[in-house]
């Protein structure tokens, strides 16, 4: 019923041109009217181990580090700076509301993040800056709130003591220990990766990874949520030395596949329990509820714009080097930075996860208003910011970054000139006769002078012009993460040109497992590697 729906709602928003995010989950409430749904509720659980983990893995892995390096402080404030910032303005007016301290801080700290997987469907078509800033922020800044949550639910249910030296010490243990378990599982998993060559075995490996990172930082008190991030950054570097076409192909299509029907369900989801969530009883009078959840969600929308429009202005006061000017948006181009601040699964799985009653028994005063607050605040972010955010930024005038369009071109020349260069070496060492030689070497004038792949190598011996080029296609391929390494393209150029390469090897080898064999072998080593040789670079 769920893979149904979400393939109707996606159909019918890509059809239409609507908001796919809004479509799912106002097509998720009209499922959850029905009998059969009435009343269902996901486990939190589900949300944090299930769909979490998988969904930030994928997210990181695609994050170029090159420019989270360049952005790294605005990133920092807006994942913990902001955070903070918004769950203390949050449960000032929660309290005012009626909700106790303890509550209102917990009130604070579930609709404190943006969410990854909303994020990532509203800031399509914006700039790679302003994309990287927001996509890093909305994996970061779930293990502040969780981290914070953690401590501010203890003092709500628990009748803990509520100090900032216990928040202080309860963030470093989340950053700190979910930076290292991931970079050591990272390890691990790459260390793991070089001994392996099984195709099935190596993409069980990858589905294994996030869980087998999150559930152990999870365990020892610290940030699953950055354990994943950090595991997926770290395996994205090393990647790229890794595996091979094929694998690389085949676990590419898997994870573009099983993230698009986590995405896509969570919010269906969402939408599904909105309704139960909204009439639940207990949680105040109707007018109250309604009037708490706008408030609140206006104090959200409005602590981001505040946030965005003054603290890079004192930054901008405090640090009057020429690279910062270079980095600087004006207001105009701000404006959807500070208009993507989505919230999604992650508030709606914390909601849902607050206790109903005390450790001594009693009930939790304010819980249900905590929850349909929450449900509020996701749906009027999604629907107001996600719908319009394409309006904004056809107002804030923003395109495609033109920079990384001339990265792509030029990184396209540097790794077809890179073959050029070593082809008389890999010709003499296969054995090619000159004619085949010749024709690849066409071939890669071509391809470097339009940018783009010229078709199937054609030739009197097809088998060696293919044993040529499979062998420059590696030659290629180690010039692309040269390029990366020295930072000269982001890792988004990398994997679209390794993309191309892989489909390119792909077909190579399609192509000689076509041909008869050779009676023959050619001198020196042979080909350059079968479809499961090393050389690669593999996104575990």
């Amino acid at each position: 019923m769920i893979l149904a729906a979400v393939l109707a709602l996606t159909w019918l928003a890509r059809r239409l041109n609507w908001n796919e995010p809004v479509t799912l989950v106002a097509g998720g409430c009209l499922v959850g009217l029905t009998p059969d749904f009435h009343g269902f509720r996901l486990p939190p659980d589900v949300v944090l181990l299930l769909f979490l983990p998988p969904l930030l893995y994928w997210e990181s892995l695609g994050t170029s580090l090159r420019e989270v390096r360049r952005n790294v402080r605005g990133i920092v404030l807006l994942a913990t700076g902001l955070v903070l910032a918004t769950a203390t303005a949050v449960a000032a007016v929660g309290h005012a509301l009626g909700l106790s301290w303890s509550l209102a801080f917990v009130l604070g700290a579930v609709v404190a993040p943006t969410d990854a997987t909303a994020v990532a469907a509203v800031a399509r078509g914006l700039p790679r800056r302003i994309r990287t800033v927001l996509h890093t922020e909305s994996l970061i800044n779930d293990g502040t709130a969780l981290a914070l949550y953690a401590v501010l639910v203890g003092v709500a249910a628990e009748g803990r003591v509520f100090t900032w030296h216990g928040v202080t010490l309860r963030l470093l243990l989340a950053y700190g220990g979910g930076i290292a378990i991931g970079a050591v599982c990272a390890a691990a998993a790459v260390a793991l990766r070089v001994r392996m060559r099984d195709r099935a075995v190596v993409s069980t490996l990858g589905v294994l990874t996030p869980f087998a990172t999150y559930l152990p930082a999870q365990a020892a008190g610290a940030s699953g949520v950055l354990a994943v991030v950090t595991c997926g950054l770290v395996i994205s570097q090393a990647g790229p030395r890794l595996g091979s076409a094929g694998i690389r192909v085949q676990t590419t299509g898997f994870w573009e596949v099983s993230t698009f029907i986590l995405n896509s369900a969570l919010f269906v989801l969402v939408g599904i329990q909105t309704p139960a969530l909204v009439t639940a009883s207990g949680a105040g009078t109707l007018g109250h509820r309604i009037t708490t959840a706008a408030v609140v969600s206006a104090v959200v929308i409005a602590t981001r714009l505040i946030w965005l429009y003054s603290v890079p202005y004192l930054i901008r006061a405090l640090d009057r080097r020429p690279v910062q000017r270079t980095l600087r948006y004006g207001a105009r181009r701000r404006f959807p930075l500070a208009w993507s601040g989505v919230r999604g699964a992650v508030s709606l799985a914390a909601a849902l996860a607050v206790p109903t009653t005390k450790d001594d028994g009693g009930p939790l005063a304010g819980h249900g208003l905590v929850v349909f607050t929450a449900v509020a605040v996701i749906l009027v972010t999604l629907v107001l910011q996600g719908a319009t955010m394409p309006a904004v930024v056809r107002w804030a005038g923003l395109r495609d970054d033109p920079g990384e369009r001339a990265e792509e071109r030029r990184a396209h020349r540097q790794i077809a000139t890179a073959a050029l260069e070593a082809l008389p070496h890999h010709a003499d060492l296969l054995g090619t006769p000159p004619h085949s030689a010749d024709a690849v070497r066409r071939e890669l004038r071509q391809y470097a002078a339009r940018d783009q792949d010229t078709g199937t190598v054609a030739g009197r011996d097809v088998r060696a012009e293919l044993e040529l080029r499979r062998a420059l296609v590696a030659v290629e391929r180690r010039a692309l993460v040269r390029l990366r390494d020295r930072r000269s393209i982001d890792d988004a150029v990398l994997h679209r040109l390794q993309s191309v390469l892989d489909s390119e090897e792909v077909r190579i080898d399609l192509s000689m497992s076509a041909l008869p064999e050779r009676r023959e072998r050619a001198r020196g080593t042979g080909t350059a590697g079968g479809p499961d040789a090393p050389g690669g670079a593999g996104d575990l």
